[in-house]
């Protein structure tokens, strides 16, 4: 395709794929496209001559506009259809070629794109930066790989006070067996979570946000909105309960040794503020500096766990063995091994909730991914790695520690026995240790079940294991530190909520967010000056769980919607396993604090429902469209499987409003009675030459879809291009729709300039209902005194694009000026033109003429309008013909058949006086409104008729107009009742005539219409089922 004939020249250099300017000047100018040019990077020679060492960059030495798959063509993809970097467009190859500067593209000439491959090195994904010659060069960012960026961060982050104070205390009451089933358990929803977050992360480029940018690509901004602010608040309070438990920790060092500054509270908050200011400090010198100090404590941690094992092995002293030391001991490992619950926490889902946090903090690493070389490998590798670690570390201390020391010890020297005394219980008798009287009692001091120091006093050197909590709190908080200002910088750059973009802004080489480092630190403050955490430690424990939730069923939702877009590279993952780890940690919130848990729902319900109300306008190709696509396909086709009920009968509308912002009434009305109830479709015929229209038609679907969201109608847009109106229309009436949920109602607005538009436009109006009643549709024509069209007004003010419509009143066709486009941003932004069906009506009536049985379309229209809140108050009369001597009878059968229906329309009058003749004014008139298109053949016979009707088919016959004058002088009789009747209605409905095809001319059809309707206040509807009940009374 596109191949262009290759005109005998010596071989020449060419640096890419051809332009379309250097063809175009081949053509021309007769220049070939192997004139050499700057810069060239391989040889070619003539096309008889190829071989594989003589390839082009862009080409393999073929003269074409195509190109070779290359990266740079998918970069900074977004919607489907937008235009690519150095890919011709599908108009390049297929149309004609046009010296069109907007569409040319330049060359990409580095031979490192050859092989359709990024360029090395840590910018390789920036393709903002990518060929762009002359720019600036900026300096490189600090990019980590996975064992700096993400293991250690994950591993310093899960490890914490729980791993030196508490876990001893565990496995004391929970025995070492049902202690590793703990730690197995919190480390299955974790790793679920941890395989949930590698498949994501290695589905497309992860960018800066972590969490949050995970969870909003996945499953939208209405989650990820509202995970993404309680996450980046939860890792701000965090920060203040690490740093409050390091200075919870300094101040019982300096209460050992006498020295306390002020008081132990005031301590914490001395120590804490300092501390944190500290941390600000390091975070505030770049992500280096921030890296170091991590590693600074990994290795400070280490040291303490390699220190906590030497003190295992080494002989136990007596001051140790008084405190329940005794290195290892099989009997001590047998008895350790089995639970000894004590205290009101003494249960097993009591410890589970206690030890839990301690396995959380694997979202440290992906909170940095903006960071990362390359976060598709370093997410998952590091945070599966620190995963596996930090279990293996957890069960080894466990065992460990279970093996070595007892549960009781008074710690006391004196009760140091000989072996196998008399009146000594327990396990420490049998080591020469008399432990029975604390025990008895329960006032022991010393002990697994009794001294949270047990690490340290097992270790080799105490003050290490100090050094150790130390490490892991202030590691704890300083990753916090950096991971909420990460996360709200992204969040506060998408504008989801309000007054939040001031802390978006990115400084120096990292884009680092110093506004929210700033934030971070004052709400740290804050709460540490508090200094009561307790309270809402739970709550935050809750945010970090309902973040694992999210993640795990955003995985889940991914996979389920069978989406082609989710292509994981990360391949062992399981949907069903996602779902199993989103449902546990909603239980685990519950489990642990369930006030906590209900107020942590609370919040993301709140959040999500502001982002729902205020509907940002991002397109992130989430999993929730995926699953809506998913939904609607699925339901249409089993809709397609139910046959059709007349108890079902919903009517569905194919409404030609060309424009919609054109005939804004028109939309309105239809609008009203569809809403969250049947198919609404709006129909533009765009008249002209499909080369010419066909580029205008996906931009305008666009902007007009938008401007039917702002205006809140629940509709579909869709348009045709076609040579004339009638066409255009008959392909709408045979191609709209999909499967059941098909338009069985044609509803257009009355054509008012019949009488002057040209003859051929009134056949076409005239013919559109022809065929729609072929078609088997109803048909539903709108008249308003003042005219449905307001395209003059829009183009005089607002959108100048339209020039006027060539049917202006017909509710159908359009022509666009010549070489524009609309702007959907400016259809969608114009100001809304209001109308009456917008407005409450009051207690006015909406009155229904029933003249003639065309299946109840006539009456079911103006129901369900009555239905609606700003027409519910109107009272609905119905009135039908009758005659005057059996007028009672006639009554009591409608108002019989009406409560059948069960509309609940009382009010019925019978129209006696229907055929008397019209007032002799009236006549006239109508006889003037005819006189134009009369032929004036003075009752000649049919062929001579014809013959002068040759070229102009709606002029009217003397024939014809005598034939029809019982049914003319009745529409000239239902005006001037329904200027008696109806003129303070609300709403006029009623059954129009049919003129027969072929019998009836378009002209005297319509003078039908206008007299029917004319000089009437109110809007005047004009239906006409298609002759199949569309009402039942029957059950079934």
């Amino acid at each position: 395709m596109a191949e262009l004939p290759i005109p005998d020249l010596p071989p020449a250099r060419c640096s890419g794929r051809f332009t379309i300017s250097t063809l175009l000047g081949m053509e021309e100018g007769g220049r070939g496209p192997y004139t050499p040019t700057e810069g060239s990077s391989c040889d070619s020679v003539q096309p008889t001559q190829l071989s594989s060492s003589t390839l082009c960059t862009r080409t393999f030495g073929y003269n074409t506009v195509d190109v070779v798959p290359a990266y740079e063509h998918y970069a900074n993809s977004k919607g489907v259809g937008d235009p690519r970097k150095g890919r011709p467009s599908l108009a390049d190859l297929h149309s004609i070629l046009k010296p069109d500067p907007s569409r040319l593209r330049t060359p990409v000439s580095d031979l490192q794109h050859s092989n359709g491959l990024p360029e090395a090195g840590p910018e390789a994904g920036l393709e903002e930066a990518e060929g762009e010659p002359g720019r600036d060069s900026v300096p490189e960012p600090v990019r980590f790989g996975w064992v700096k960026g993400v293991m250690i961060r994950c591993m310093l982050n899960i490890w914490g006070v729980i791993l030196y104070l508490r876990l001893p205390w565990i496995t004391a009451q929970a025995g070492i067996a049902l202690t590793w089933l703990i730690i197995l358990m919190s480390v299955t929803v974790t790793t679920i979570t941890g395989l949930s977050i590698s498949a994501i992360s290695t589905n497309g480029k992860v960018k800066s946000g972590g969490t949050y940018f995970l969870i909003s690509r996945s499953l939208g901004p209405e989650l990820g909105g509202s995970i993404g602010l309680i996450f980046a608040f939860a890792n701000a309070v965090a920060v203040a309960m690490h740093t409050v438990g390091f200075a919870e920790t300094v101040r019982d060092l300096l209460q050992e040794h006498d020295s306390l500054i002020v008081d132990p509270t005031n301590d914490i908050r001395i120590i804490g503020v300092i501390t944190v200011t500290v941390l600000l400090g390091i975070s505030l010198a770049g992500m280096e500096w921030e890296a170091k100090a991590q590693i600074l404590f990994f290795l400070v941690i280490l040291v303490s766990f390699i220190n906590y094992l030497v003190g295992t092995v080494i002989p136990a002293t007596a001051e140790k063995q008084a405190k329940g030391f005794f290195s290892y001991r099989a009997d001590i490992f047998a008895q350790n091994f089995v639970p000894n619950w004590r205290g009101p926490e003494g249960s097993f889902f009591g410890l589970f909730s206690i030890f839990f946090p301690s396995a959380t903090g694997i979202l440290a690493g992906a909170n940095i991914s903006g960071d990362l070389k390359d976060p598709a490998v370093a997410i998952p590798k590091g945070t599966l790695m620190a995963i596996f670690w930090t279990t293996m570390s957890y069960l080894v201390l466990s065992a460990t520690i279970g093996a070595c020391v007892v549960r009781d010890a008074s710690g006391s020297l004196n009760d140091s026995v000989a072996v196998g005394s008399p009146g000594c219980e327990g396990l420490a008798c049998s080591f020469g240790w008399n432990f029975t009287a604390c025990a008895q009692q329960q006032s022991c001091r010393y002990g697994l079940s009794n001294y949270y120091q047990s690490m340290s006093m097992v270790s080799g050197f105490g003050p290490l294991i100090t050094a150790g909590i130390f490490g892991a709190t202030l590691s704890s908080a300083l990753a916090c530190l950096v991971s909420a200002p990460k996360v709200f910088q992204c969040l506060c750059k998408d504008q989801l909520y309000p007054l939040i973009g001031f802390f978006g802004k990115g400084y120096g080489r990292n884009s680092e967010p110093i506004r929210g480092y700033m934030l971070t630190y004052v709400i740290a403050v804050g709460f540490i000056l508090i200094a009561e955490l307790n309270a809402i430690a739970p709550i935050i424990s809750n945010f970090f769980l309902c973040s694992y939730a999210l993640i795990n069923f955003s995985c889940f939702h991914a996979s389920i919607t069978n989406s082609p877009g989710w292509r994981p590279s990360f391949r062992y993952y399981s949907k069903w396993a996602a779902l199993f780890g989103a449902a546990v940690s909603v239980v685990i919130m519950f489990l642990l604090t369930w006030w906590a848990a209900l107020i942590a729902f609370g919040i993301v319900i709140f959040l999500l429902g502001y982002v729902l109300y205020k509907k940002p306008d991002v397109n992130w190709g989430s999993s929730m469209q995926a699953s809506s696509y998913n939904m609607a396909l699925n339901y249409s086709v089993g809709l397609s499987e139910v046959d059709e009920h007349i108890k079902n009968y919903r009517p569905q509308c194919l409404v030609l409003t060309g424009p919609p912002n054109f005939r804004p009434a028109l939309v309105d009305f239809v609008g009203t009675f569809t809403k969250n109830l049947s198919l609404m479709l709006c129909g533009n015929v765009l008249i002209g030459p499909r080369k010419q229209k066909m580029p205008e038609s996906r931009l305008m679907a666009d902007g007009h879809t938008k401007w039917l969201m702002k205006r809140k109608i629940k509709a579909f847009y869709t348009d045709v291009v076609a040579e004339d109106l009638r066409s255009g229309v008959q392909m709408l009436i045979q191609a709209a729709g999909l499967g059941k949920m098909r338009p069985n109602i044609l509803v257009l607005g009355y054509k008012r300039n019949w009488r002057t538009a040209s003859p051929q436009s009134l056949e076409d109006y005239v013919g559109i209902l022809h065929d729609a009643f072929d078609f088997k549709y109803g048909v539903c024509l709108m008249r308003m005194k003042e005219g449905l069209n307001v395209s003059r007004v829009l183009q005089a003010h607002v959108n100048p694009t339209f020039e006027a419509a060539e049917h202006p009143e017909n509710g159908t066709g359009s022509r666009a000026a010549p070489g524009t486009a609309v702007d959907p941003t400016t259809l969608a932004s114009e100001q809304q033109a209001s109308t009456v069906f917008q407005s409450k009506q009051g207690k006015k009536t909406i009155d229904i003429y029933w003249l003639f049985d065309d299946g109840g379309l006539t009456l079911l229209i103006p129901y369900l309008l009555g239905r609606k809140k700003r027409w519910g108050k109107c009272k609905i009369r119905v009135f039908v013909g009758g005659q005057i001597n059996r007028m009672d009878e006639e009554r009591k059968a409608i108002v019989s058949l009406l409560s059948k229906f069960r509309l609940g329309f009382h009010e019925v009058h019978i129209l006696p006086d229907i055929n008397q003749k019209p007032r002799p004014e009236h006549i006239k008139r109508f006889d003037e409104l005819i006189a134009p298109f009369r032929l004036n053949d003075g009752f000649k016979d049919e062929a001579t008729v014809n013959e002068m009707r040759q070229g102009c088919p709606w002029k009217i016959s003397d024939e014809e107009v005598d034939k029809n004058r019982a049914k003319s002088l009745r529409q000239v009789r239902l005006n001037e009742i329904l200027r008696d009747y109806s003129r303070d209605a609300a709403l006029i409905a009623i059954t129009p005539p049919i003129g027969r095809k072929g019998r009836c001319p378009s002209s005297l059809y319509m003078a039908w219409l206008e007299t029917l309707s004319q000089d009437l206040r109110p809007p005047i509807i004009l239906t006409r089922g298609n002759q199949e009940n569309v009402l039942t009374f029957y059950c079934q």
